[in-house]
């Protein structure tokens, strides 16, 4: 999925470096390239193409943009998400938006969804705990394979959508499976199953 380098390095010096074209997060003060699968892709774009339909079904201020940063509280860290909502009205007041494309208010940032494919530690573990330090309102790990580990996804390890909402500071989780609908706080009308997304995998929802 990537192939880190060595030297750590500070957030800055990742902004500085960080070239246009590919996709580059900073873990831990450690440059990562990512390189998602092509069943990744399919239900990222499956999942960015029904969450603008809300959007502009319901005319909110919000939009899904493809390259954008999310800067780590711990200022050693910052990732691109496979689909970050974005809160309009609010990037005045971020101060690395305009020159970075570059966010890190939780007011900024209503939904963040990560697709899981060989890095499931990185979701599960890693953004888990530096989305919900934020203050993220609602965060998606869309399990479409079942890779996560058990204590997340259950010994059966079926394909799982788990579904945390932050409740006074801390994650509260819900999960859907086959022909549950996902219940979101931030997009409460939105009429869409767990198997709807899974099946994106073969191209069907295109």
């Amino acid at each position: 999925m990537f192939q880190p380098l060595v030297e750590p390095i500070t957030f800055a010096e990742f902004l500085e470096w960080k070239p246009e074209n590919g996709r580059y997060e900073l873990h831990k003060g450690i440059i990562v390239e990512m390189q998602p699968t092509g069943e990744h892709e399919l239900v990222r774009g499956f999942l960015i193409r029904e969450l603008y339909f809300e959007i502009r079904r319901l005319r909110l201020a919000y939009s899904i943009p493809s390259q954008a940063l999310v800067k780590a509280v711990d200022k050693k860290s910052g990732y691109i998400p496979d689909v970050l909502v974005l809160n309009l009205p609010n990037l005045v007041n971020e101060p690395l938006w305009k020159k970075s494309s570059t966010v890190s208010q939780a007011e900024s940032i209503p939904l963040i969804v990560e697709v899981v494919s060989t890095n499931w530690r990185d979701d599960y573990f890693l953004k888990f705990g530096e989305y919900e330090e934020i203050g993220i309102t609602e965060y998606w790990i869309v399990d479409y394979a079942g890779l996560g580990g058990k204590r997340f996804i259950g010994s059966s390890k079926q394909p799982t959508i788990s579904v945390y909402v932050l409740v006074e500071g801390e994650y509260q989780l819900t999960q859907f499976r086959g022909n549950d609908r996902i219940q979101s706080s931030i997009f409460p009308e939105l009429k869409l199953t767990a198997e709807e997304i899974f099946q994106a995998t073969l191209g069907e929802n295109s």
